[in-house]
């Protein structure tokens, strides 16, 4: 039984150029009490796998996290398959609004103590007493009211290229660290504002407008599906599309344009750009937002050091990476100090 990857993901490319088959990009989460997520993981990986799905999918005790890509012409198959699971059937799939049958080239399928970092002992709330679920139009209308915070529960690289008119973007970098800065510098909201949360699916929003029940705030709403599902909402029903830039996606493509606005600048040269890409020196790998002309001018990385070392020979980069471990400091995003123009989200 095979529970692993035997392809490379430059040799998957290869073999979706072949097929010239449309794949379709798909997220979906579900809160679930997962008895045995080993199980349960080495049975999706075997059936998925036979169905070509690619994608990045977490399992744990409280649930599961997927994101990933499947064959238009395999979406049923893999739609049956969900729901002869108990708790996934007929579960809410967001599919995305930019299509790229390269945006996953391999299967993982991982068991995690979470499916999502949030930092939070589940033991001491009640995990299931969620805020309002709303659709677009409630959302709409809800932004609107004078009485409402809005809130953006990603990190700051991603509400930099894209967020909604008037949110509060907390200047993070993970979404454990946005709950207590929230929970602080919206204290004095507690009782007379109406707290409206969104993010990219609405996994975030799942576990934080619980949290922050918890914590005394009376009025707790959350976009029901992201800003996805958002967008396809406001698509199919003609309603007023209240999100400015691009939404910051986790997969190869990086991000979805929603609107015509750029909001971001290089972080190279400072001009208008809202393009992520990563530092072309492996061994740094930086996530960050680089102009054409800044990519040319800087052969695709972050700092003139790493265009020194991604200039050399590949088997001298590899030595020089050897037995230095690539932390976390990849999501720095735009707060590397190599980078002169740092984050400016300007008001909405």
């Amino acid at each position: 039984m095979q529970l692993y990857n035997n392809l490379s993901a430059e040799e998957r490319a290869a073999l979706i150029e072949e097929a010239g088959k449309d794949r379709l990009t798909i997220s979906f989460y579900k809160y679930a009490k997962i008895g045995n997520p080993e199980i349960l993981r080495n049975h999706l990986f075997v059936t998925w796998n036979e169905l070509d799905v690619l994608g990045r999918i977490y399992v744990a005790n409280e649930g599961i996290n997927a994101q990933l890509s499947v064959p238009a012409d395999h979406f049923q198959a893999f739609k049956s398959h969900l729901d002869t699971i108990s708790f996934l059937e007929n579960v809410r799939l967001n599919i995305a609004v930019e299509q790229d049958n390269f945006s996953f080239l391999k299967l993982k399928v991982k068991v995690r103590e979470k499916i999502v970092a949030d930092g939070l002992n589940d033991h001491t709330f009640d995990v299931t007493d969620i805020g309002v679920h709303v659709d677009a139009e409630k959302f709409n209308e809800l932004i609107e009211d004078p009485n409402t915070v809005l809130v953006d529960m990603r990190n700051h690289y991603e509400s930099e290229i894209g967020h909604f008119k008037n949110a509060v973007t907390p200047d993070v970098d993970t979404f454990r660290d946005s709950l207590p800065i929230i929970e602080d510098d919206l204290s004095e909201h507690k009782e007379n504002k109406k707290l409206v949360m969104y993010c990219t699916g609405g996994i975030r929003c799942e576990k934080a407008s619980a949290y922050f029940k918890h914590k005394g705030f009376k009025d707790v709403y959350q976009l029901e599906g992201g800003i996805i599902n958002y967008v396809r909402q406001v698509d199919e029903k003609g309603l007023d599309n209240k999100f400015i830039g691009k939404n910051f996606v986790f997969d190869e493509r990086r991000s979805e344009r929603i609107s015509e606005d750029v909001i971001a600048q290089c972080h190279q040269c400072g001009k208008p750009c809202d393009t992520h890409v990563n530092c072309a020196n492996e061994a740094c790998h930086l996530l960050f937002i680089q102009c054409e002309e800044c990519a040319v001018k800087m052969n695709n990385c972050c700092s003139d050091n790493c265009k020194e070392i991604a200039a050399l020979p590949y088997e001298e980069q590899k030595r020089l990476r050897r037995g230095q471990y690539k932390s976390n400091a990849i999501f720095k995003k735009g707060r590397s100090e190599v980078l002169k123009f740092k984050k400016n989200v300007p008001e909405s």
